[in-house]
């Protein structure tokens, strides 16, 4: 008896392997949701609506994208992170999700190394520190200049506390040695609305919303916080030519639940890849301001966990969590 039933238990485990690897093979067999994060018109949603399309029509079932904002992120990417590992919940996570937010927030009920599966960065979200117009300094080495001669008498404004921008300006003042008063808002909008009225003097934003302001003359780019110039504006120099050594990364990329089987990361590896070559999803993202970035997901899986650790040196840096 013990024999025949050994015998049942094998060809049932048979039966399962084998039917999963011919989901594996036919996969996707229904539609794919794809949860930005953030609220619609973000970083996040507008890469996220990039691609869906193309992904779509190379997987041959429909990529919806779905908002699920909240927490500074953390709501869409816990769904995300307790979804099945079967490759039909993915998320547009960002270095703020997966390398600031677990250094920033006390008890995350998801852990951004462990709980994904990495499957390509996206794009970079180039960031820019900019200025009013009638703000004393025309370049980094002039405000860091005027800072050590005026210290106190400077702010910056940012996205919010915890936010690469917020950690951006707090990284510029450690490695430049000047004091400058950090002014959070709820989002790039209000920044930039405060920031065009001359209430602050400078700010850490993304550049795809401060673009349109620049071109018009209306602000003033002084640097980007990224290690080489970004193709979207290369006029506009690093941060890194005035402070030797300054250079942060602020990426989105595309990530699966841990446990998703290998073959699945491929493919959807390989159809995110091949929606960010079409010549009007990066006409798209290069309008705004996205530096395109794609890579396998074993290098992702590394810079998520190199990013992880130079986000936390930085949070640290401040006094650690702020919530």
């Amino acid at each position: 008896m013990s024999c025949e039933v050994s015998r049942i238990v094998r060809f049932a485990a048979c039966v399962i392997f084998f039917a999963c690897c011919a989901a594996q093979a036919q996969y996707p067999l229904r539609p794919i949701k794809m949860v930005a994060p953030y609220p619609p018109g973000g970083s996040a949603d507008i890469l996220a609506r990039a691609i869906a399309q193309k992904m779509t029509e190379s997987l041959g079932q429909q990529v919806l994208v779905e908002n699920r904002g909240g927490a500074a992120g953390n709501i869409g990417t816990e769904y995300v992170a307790k979804s099945p590992a079967d490759g039909y919940t993915l998320l547009v996570g960002t270095v703020a999700t997966h390398a600031i937010n677990p250094h920033v927030f006390s008890n995350l009920p998801f852990d951004p190394v462990r709980d994904f599966a990495p499957i390509t960065p996206i794009a970079q979200n180039a960031i820019a520190l900019v200025a009013h117009p009638a703000a004393a300094a025309n370049s980094v080495r002039e405000l860091v200049d005027y800072a050590k001669r005026n210290p106190g008498k400077l702010s910056f404004g940012s996205s919010g506390n915890g936010t690469p921008m917020h950690l951006a300006g707090e990284l510029l003042k450690g490695m430049a040695g000047i004091d400058l008063l950090h002014i959070p808002y709820k989002g790039a909008g209000p920044a930039i609305a405060d920031l065009l009225g001359g209430q602050i003097p400078y700010a850490f934003v993304s550049l795809a919303p401060a673009l349109p302001h620049l071109r018009s003359g209306k602000l003033k780019a002084l640097g980007m916080i990224e290690a080489t110039r970004t193709p979207a504006a290369p006029q506009i120099p690093t941060i890194g030519e005035s402070v030797p050594g300054y250079a942060l990364s602020s990426w989105l990329g595309l990530f699966a639940p841990a446990g998703t089987p290998a073959p699945i990361v491929e493919k959807l590896n390989g159809a995110a890849l091949e929606a960010l070559k079409a010549r009007d999803v990066k006409e798209r993202l290069d309008a705004q301001g996205f530096d395109i970035v794609t890579s396998t997901p074993a290098a992702f899986s590394r810079l998520v966990q190199e990013d992880f650790e130079k986000w936390g040196r930085i949070v640290r840096s401040i006094g650690g969590k702020l919530d």
